[in-house]
Parts: structure tokens; sequence; C-alpha cells
């Protein structure tokens, strides 16, 4: 399916949304079109924005400062109607206490995770598990800011570091967020900047990490595990039903509690302890472009940068002349 095609099937799903759902927010159209519905309609949310900004009978609304979307056709009365039952829902999960404990749950299944195997030290723990429930947020004894001489700035930290036996450390970062993690994000070059200063091979786990993350960043060493679900604390199971539901913001992925599923447990019990190697080798080859990118260099030098010097072709020989020829899987920019 060419770009074109994507765009246009994209703006034929958003329609078609829309119309039963009278408007949404940014992540409950990705969740309809990009996390759901038959594989061969599924569009990634970098598409969607393309196909979103080129619609002519789509209207946008600012509200708790996000953007909602609904049709020109839609009559304003069906607008504040479906507005007034979605938004208390949206705005109850962004309250500060809430997304702390959201932030925490996932974090919390990766720490029983890496209790749970027998392949590394590691570094980083919820102290008062068993003090409380999860109404309230649990203490994070977070990792040391430096190891040896290398050291973070300011009160930088990264979720956890673990030791591997021959390949050294590797810096953990969970991400329980409903954005897909795009090469470009603020979180992705933080991870990046914390794991360069610390010499630490780079591990994101995240709700959804598109295919040009995988593609870009694990040439570069990059470690990801895709969770395919927003954990929220049992004590938010009402919430998280409102949430869930389909006729509001439709977050039908969201799964209860802090444990750590199969998936999980496979990937930090088994998958990286065999792929931390290789990890290093390559985080070691592209070390230096990594530390570019994270301070100063664009998203599309950088991915170019890192295709050519995969290819073991001359990587500062006029890449930008040729940039229309370069798989979009690379150079697709990402805005929100």
């Amino acid at each position: 399916m060419t770009r074109d095609e994507r765009i246009s099937l994209a703006q034929r799903r958003i329609t078609s949304i829309l119309r039963r759902h009278g408007i949404a927010t940014t992540r409950t159209l990705e969740q309809k079109i990009s996390d759901a519905g038959p594989n061969n309609q599924r569009i990634d949310p970098h598409i969607l924005t393309e196909a979103r900004n080129k619609m002519s009978g789509l209207k946008r609304q600012n509200e708790s400062n996000s953007r909602w979307y609904f049709l020109t056709e839609t009559p304003m009365d069906v607008v504040q109607q479906r507005l007034k039952a979605q938004l208390p829902i949206y705005q109850e999960i962004r309250k500060g206490s809430v997304t702390k404990r959201i932030g925490q749950a996932f974090e919390i299944a990766v720490y029983r995770a890496l209790l749970n195997q027998d392949y590394f030290e590691f570094l980083g723990r919820f102290s008062d598990l068993d003090e409380h429930d999860d109404s309230q947020s649990y203490f994070k004894v977070e990792p040391p800011s430096h190891i040896s001489s290398r050291f973070l700035s300011g009160e930088q930290k990264l979720d956890f570091l673990i030791q591997h036996p021959s390949s050294g450390w590797a810096g953990i970062e969970v991400k329980n967020l409903r954005e897909w993690m795009y090469p470009d994000r603020k979180e992705i070059r933080e991870l990046l900047s914390k794991c360069i200063a610390l010499d630490c091979v780079p591990v994101l786990v995240a709700r959804r990490i598109p295919f040009v993350t995988f593609k870009v960043l694990k040439t570069c060493g990059v470690i990801f595990h895709q969770n395919y679900n927003q954990l929220f604390p049992e004590s938010e199971e009402a919430l998280a039903q409102k949430a869930r539901d389909k006729t509001l913001l439709g977050y039908h992925d969201i799964r209860i509690g802090n444990m750590p599923d199969t998936r999980l447990l496979k990937f930090i019990g088994t998958n990286l302890n065999n792929i931390l190697p290789e990890a290093r080798s390559r985080f070691d080859e592209y070390k230096d472009l990594i530390d570019d990118y994270t301070k100063d260099m664009e998203y599309k030098e950088f991915s170019a940068r890192v295709r050519r010097r995969s290819d073991g072709v001359n990587e500062d020989n006029d890449w930008e002349e040729d940039k229309e020829q370069e798989d979009d899987r690379y150079l697709d920019e990402f805005t929100e």
C-alpha cells in the first residue's frame, strides 16, 4: 500500500469513527485505528496525523490541553453531548495523583519480573509494596545516578540498572503511556542521553513501539519490549472500565494490576540475557551517532546516517541529496 493509499484509508476510518463517536481525542482515534481493527486497515499514528491535517471536513477543539476532533457535518449539540460524556474521564486519568500511580503500575510489573530472574544483578526497587494498596503511591528507591566516574547531570535517573555478566551495564526505562514511542520523542532522546552518559545499553519497555523505532534504534543496539497493554492500579478499576468503554475513550487495552504477564516475564527472565551481548556490540559501534542525536542532530540526518553506516557506505557522502530515495520507514517525520 502506497503512502497516499494509507492516508486515504486513514481519512475514511477517521470519518467513519467520528460519525459514530461524535468527538474524539488523538489517543482515541489512535486506539481505534492504529491499535484495533483488521490488520490490513491499521494505520500508524504518524500517518493519521498527516491524514487529519489534509481533511477539510474536520474541526478541532482544545479541551484540557488536548486536541479533540469532530466532523463539520456533526451538529454542535451532539458534539457537546459527546464531549460532556468523555471529558470527565479524560480529565480524571490526567490528574497528577492518578498518572503517577498509573506510571508506577508498569514500573512495578517490571520490578517484579526482575525479582523473578536469575541472570543479573539490578538496582532500583519499591520498598513498601506489602505495606499498603495501590490507592496511594509506593516509595521508589531509585538506582544511583553514577557508575564509577560516569554520572548523570541534575536529578536524572534511569528506572532500573542491570549488570549483565559479559555485557556490562544496561539501563531500563518504563513508559506506561498511551502515546506510541516514536524515535524522535523526548522520552527516547532522554533514555539515549542517560545511557550514553553511563555507558549503559538502552532498554525501553513501553505500551506501543512503532516499527520505525525498532528499525532505526535496534540497529544502534537499543533493546525494546512492547507490552501492548497500559496498566492501571487495581484501585482505579472503575475508572479503567469507563476508559475502556468503546463509546467513551475506547482504551480497550487497559489491564488492571501491577503483575507482569507471561511475555514480560520471558523478556526480562530470558530474552534480555540472550540479546544483551549483541546489543552491547551495536551500541558501542553507534555510540557516537547516538550521542550526536541526543544533542543537536535532527532525526532525519540521524536515521539516514544509521542506515548508511549499517549498509557499509559513506554516511557523510551527500546524504541530504538522496533523501527522497531513503526507505520511509527511516525517514518519516512524526508530529502530534
